[in-house]
């Protein structure tokens, strides 16, 4: 699973662009998903590891949502996000 999400060809400038990518995670969310390969940056969110069956983290996409609006943000506009919800920093906070 770590090799495809990691799958770079050196062809291709991102993995949504390149055939041989399967694999995206998205580490805002800390969701994973098989990639539409339709020209555009869209994937299914999966909930378990289709090589061996493992389940995978939750997604954090609607606790995302949540925290987001709690602060009084809207979480459509993307210049009012602070920095620390563009990654992985907003839940791994609260981890510690």
């Amino acid at each position: 699973m770590r090799d495809q999400v990691e799958h770079k060809c050196g062809q291709c400038e991102d993995s949504f662009a390149c055939p041989d990518a399967l694999i995206y995670y998205d580490l805002k969310f800390d969701e994973y998903g098989i990639i539409v390969h339709d020209g555009g940056e869209s994937y299914v969110t999966i909930d378990f590891c289709p090589f061996c069956g493992s389940k995978l983290p939750q997604s954090k996409r609607d606790l995302w949502f949540e925290r987001l609006e709690a602060l009084g943000i809207d979480p459509w506009d993307p210049d009012a996000r602070p920095a620390e919800f563009q990654t992985d920093e907003w839940y791994r906070q609260n981890e510690q």
